[in-house]
C-alpha cells in the first residue's frame, strides 16, 4: 500500500528529527529538508507529497518565500511552524496560503493531530468514491464540483486553495444560513475558535478577489454586519 508522503522543512535538526520520528511512527513517509533552497529542490522533483510542514525562519530562502513559490503551482496543504508569535506574521502566512499555523514550542501530539486533520480534509479521493457521480453545487454563475474540487464561473475554471473551497462549500450547502466567524473557523479548520477573526477574514477576502465581479459590492459572499457571512441572495 502506498504511504502518504510528508515534507518536513525545519533547520533545527533536533526539531526536524523529533517531528520525523513521530510522524514515521504514524505510518507516514517522511522526507526532511533543512533550508529553503533544499526544500524547493526536493518539492520540485517530487510530486507525491501530500503535505508540507514548513518553518518560517530558514537559511538560504526563508519560509515565506518558499511558500509563495509553492503556491504559484500547487494547493498542497502547508502547515507553518514558527517561533514568531506576532499576529502580523500569522496573518501574512495565512494570506500567502498556509492552511494552518503552529507556534513553537508545540507538543508532538498537537502537531500530529493537525497533520491528520489536514490530510483528512484535503485527501478527498478514496477508492470507494471513484465510481460516484460528481456532486455539483450551483449558485448564479458559479458551479462547485465536490468530486474534483473545482470551481467554474462562466465556463472558466477558478483556482481555489483548499480552505477557500471549504468555505465556499459550507456556504453553498447552507444558502440561507448566516455563519459567524467562529462557526466558519470551527467547520473549515476543524479546531476550536480562539477569537482570531483575521484568519477567516483573510480567506474571505482572498476568495472574494477570485469570484466577485466587484469587491465593493460582493454578491456571492455577503457580509451580515455584526454577525458574519452568508451566501448572497442573487437577484
Amino acid at each position: 500500500m502506498k504511504t502518504t508522503k510528508i515534507l518536513i522543512v525545519e533547520d533545527d535538526e533536533a526539531i526536524n528529527t523529533m517531528i520525523s520520528k513521530a510522524l514515521s511512527k504514524e505510518g507516514f513517509d517522511i522526507e526532511e529538508a533543512f533550508d529553503g533552497e533544499e526544500a524547493l529542490n526536493i518539492w520540485t522533483n517530487n510530486s507525491d507529497f501530500k503535505l508540507i510542514i514548513l518553518d518560517l525562519m530558514l537559511p538560504k530562502i526563508d519560509g515565506m518565500e518558499v511558500m509563495r513559490r509553492i503556491r504559484e503551482k500547487s494547493t498542497i496543504p502547508i502547515l507553518i511552524l514558527s517561533a514568531k508569535t506576532e499576529e502580523s506574521d500569522r496573518i501574512i502566512g495565512l494570506g500567502l496560503g498556509a492552511d494552518d499555523y503552529l507556534v513553537k514550542p508545540f507538543s508532538v501530539a498537537e502537531l500530529t493531530a493537525r497533520v491528520k486533520a489536514q490530510l483528512r480534509r484535503f485527501m478527498y479521493y478514496d477508492s470507494n468514491d471513484n465510481n460516484e457521480k460528481a456532486s455539483i453545487l450551483e449558485h448564479g454563475n458559479l458551479k462547485l464540483n465536490l468530486e474534483n474540487y473545482t470551481l467554474i464561473k462562466n465556463d472558466e475554471v477558478i483556482n481555489l486553495r483548499p480552505k477557500e473551497f471549504e468555505i465556499l462549500k459550507l456556504l453553498f450547502k447552507n444558502p440561507s444560513k448566516v455563519f459567524t466567524k467562529a462557526q466558519i473557523f470551527n467547520s473549515v479548520w476543524g479546531q476550536e475558535y480562539m477569537g482570531d477573526d483575521n484568519t477567516v477574514m483573510v480567506h474571505i477576502k482572498r476568495l472574494r478577489n477570485k469570484i466577485e465581479d466587484d469587491n465593493a459590492t460582493p454578491k456571492y459572499i455577503e457580509t451580515v454586519w455584526g454577525i458574519g457571512y452568508r451566501l448572497g441572495k442573487l437577484q
